[in-house]
């Protein structure tokens, strides 16, 4: 028997791991993330809300990671849906990531290719 899961309990598990992304985003930058400090550049948008799930209030920070964040916490996968709605959400020439985690798994990260072998090139040359 499938028990669906409480709406409040998705909407949970959805924010858990957005706070995640923004996280490690903060790391990134050796910040520490407060979802409740208004002045904290990291960002977790809101349940519910439109456009991107996390995002970054610091022009500098944003140059030097400006993707458009969608977070997804799901056991199915509609990844392609997903693209969608993470590209909707970007702004032009603005790069969009997918981070999708299940149940007793890792988060994953998904990135268009052609980015991702921009971004690594760049690595390499450093």
């Amino acid at each position: 028997m499938c028990v669906k899961m409480k709406t409040s309990s998705a909407k949970a598990k959805g924010r858990n791991l957005q706070y995640w992304v923004a996280k490690k985003i903060a790391w990134l930058f050796d910040i520490d993330f407060s979802y409740a400090d208004d002045l904290c550049p990291v960002k977790s948008r809101g349940m519910g809300q439109q456009g991107v799930d996390c995002f970054l209030t610091d022009k500098k920070m944003y140059e030097q990671f400006p993707f458009a964040i969608e977070c997804k916490n799901t056991e199915s996968v509609s990844l392609y849906a997903y693209i969608e709605q993470a590209k909707a959400n970007t702004k032009e020439g603005q790069p969009w990531m997918v981070v999708h985690k299940k149940n007793r798994n890792k988060p994953i990260v998904i990135l268009d290719a052609e980015e991702f072998f921009e971004l690594y090139k760049k690595i390499i040359k450093k």
